[in-house]
């Protein structure tokens, strides 16, 4: 054990936490006023949900005795037996309830983006159990399948570093699938809907951003010179994805936004998770500045070509972006910068890791499509078949009908 890289880890996991609150104020910020609260409280309330189901039975299921390479099993229910002072696995610097207490911080925010998809048209009950279905059924074997020890995907040499297939790519296919078995909101094609705070939206993106680095750096899972790395690719892909971004609105709509500039932040951070500690600091700048414009693409062409409403883009970000940064990954992954014997990217000449990215891939596009249909089946099962608000409260607002409270309890105006 390492006592530098315990409390490293510890801090990042700090740092993660911090980014569900983040996501509220990015997801609060761009709805309408009169979902404001729900949308917020949508996001958050997965910090009740996925703590106390992770510490009861979550990081059991996904990290415990390996079946099938698939998932865990019972033997740390309330995490007992999980060592203070032994690693999980050999090699790790930390012990395993500092691993633990790491990974949690991804089991928490992972369904909280989904929930941008489905904004202003789903009871808060029916989501408060949708979370919790797909927390069991979707997050917790993808999660053994990529890190746990024997997990199936590390075993046919696909990588990712912090989160493309577990947390991006699984969320936003999921939030897709969900907000098309829901249905489009009572006046999707006849209102062009207003984002209601700006600033909201940008200190949520920054808020992001500063978990981000906990999230990427975090997970070399000790403070060393591949730590540093991880944190060196964040800033830049992100930092790329912004100007990207910015230049696509300025072709688009001939002038930059502020909420563009912030969600291209936010898409190159997505790009670069998957390959944070496998690609060289050029391949970053790369991925950074070809994930906006992709992202851009998909919400503003492919989005209205189909027709499907994914309210906040929880899809077009996070799904498109995970994907992407998942094939960035096997093309340019040097074995030189993290040699987890998975061998180079296809630029550098191999091509097996590439393969095995495009097939993982395409793997947790299966388990999030299936797991999502299962979810939906047990939550519309235990709503009473009532899964979406009436109409008559999707007009009002689901702030008063679901909370009875106001965002902004003095404005009397139109909204």
């Amino acid at each position: 054990m390492d006592s530098g890289s315990i409390g490293f880890v510890m801090i990042c996991a700090a740092f993660v936490f911090f980014m569900t609150p983040g996501l509220s104020y990015f997801y609060g910020g761009l709805v309408r006023r009169k979902n404001a609260v729900n949308t917020m409280f949508a996001s958050v309330i997965t910090i009740g949900t996925g703590i106390v189901m992770w510490v009861l039975f979550g990081y059991s299921l996904a990290f415990g005795t390996d079946h099938f390479g698939i998932i865990g099993d019972f033997s740390w229910l309330g995490l007992e037996g999980v060592s203070k002072t032994e690693p999980y696995v050999e090699g790790q610097q930390i012990p395993n309830m500092v691993f633990c207490l790491f990974q949690m911080m991804f089991a928490v925010i992972t369904p909280a983006l989904i929930t941008g998809a489905i904004a202003g048209r789903m009871r808060f009950k029916s989501l408060f159990f949708f979370i919790v279905f797909w927390s069991v059924i979707v997050y917790y074997p993808m999660a053994h399948m990529v890190w746990g020890d024997g997990g199936f995907l590390a075993k046919i040499g696909s990588v990712d570093f912090a989160g493309g297939n577990v947390v991006h790519i699984s969320s936003g296919v999921s939030a897709l699938l969900l907000c098309i078995l829901l249905g489009k909101r009572y006046d999707y094609a006849r209102t062009n809907y207003r984002i209601h705070n700006v600033p909201f939206v940008a200190m949520g993106a920054f808020i992001l951003l500063f978990g981000w680095f906990g999230f990427n750096a975090g997970s070399a899972l000790a403070a060393d010179g591949l730590a540093a790395h991880a944190f060196v690719t964040t800033a830049v892909s992100s930092a790329a994805g912004m100007l990207s971004w910015m230049l696509c609105d300025v072709i688009a709509d001939k002038k930059p936004t502020f909420v563009g500039a912030s969600t291209g932040l936010v898409a190159g951070l997505v790009g670069i998770t998957p390959g944070a500690g496998f690609v060289p600091i050029w391949a970053a700048i790369i991925i950074g500045f070809t994930t906006s414009p992709i992202c851009f693409f998909m919400i503003s062409f492919v989005k209205k070509k189909l027709g499907y409403d994914d309210a906040l883009d929880a899809f077009g970000c996070h799904g498109i972006g995970g994907i992407w940064g998942g094939i960035c990954t096997g093309l340019f992954t040097q074995a030189s910068i993290n040699d987890i014997g998975q061998g180079n990217g296809l630029f550098f000449g191999d091509t097996k890791l590439f393969l095995m990215q495009i097939a993982s891939i395409g793997i947790t596009i299966v388990v999030a499509v299936v797991g999502t249909l299962i979810c939906y089946a047990l939550t519309k099962l235990v709503s009473g078949g009532n899964i979406r608000v009436d109409a008559r409260t999707e007009r009002a607002g689901l702030d008063r009908a679901e909370h009875g409270e106001a965002a902004y309890p003095s404005f009397t105006g139109l909204d």
